[in-house]
């Protein structure tokens, strides 16, 4: 028979990440940020360089065209919250989902925008890259 103490732990247990999700919730963190406060060196750092960055126009970009963009102002994200995350991980790669709620200022016009993302990374030397990120419009 469970004790309280042992219903304690089993929770906590049941709930505890990975030390690869760990990994995979900073990295998403870090480029978080980093759309926030752009940087060419840590954004290449963060992305593959075979990026597939769709957007929920249906645009899609590559590596270079979505680090571009944000470098230069032309994408700018005030600020992004991301809720309702989720992490799912299979060998080298991982699945992230969350809802995307973001301030933007893109060409001077101040806008804001919710969207469900869905990203994929890979596991590389060095760590987890970007290798896909494509968004949805809310239903």
């Amino acid at each position: 028979m469970f004790t309280t103490m042992g219903i304690l732990l089993l929770v906590l247990f049941s709930s505890a990440q990975t030390k690869d999700e760990k990994a995979v919730a900073d990295a998403v963190e870090q480029l978080r940020m980093a759309m926030v406060n752009p940087d060419k060196a840590g954004l290449e750092k963060l992305t593959s360089g075979k990026l597939s960055y769709g957007h929920s126009s249906g645009l899609v970009e590559d590596q270079k065209v979505f680090i571009e963009k944000l470098v230069s102002g032309q994408s700018d994200f005030v600020s992004i919250d991301l809720t309702e995350q989720s992490i799912s991980i299979s060998e080298k790669v991982a699945i992230v989902r969350h809802v995307l709620a973001a301030k933007t200022n893109d060409g001077g016009r101040p806008g804001e925008v919710r969207i469900r993302v869905l990203l994929i990374w890979q596991k590389e030397k060095g760590g987890w890259k970007l290798l896909a990120r494509q968004a949805a419009r809310m239903t």
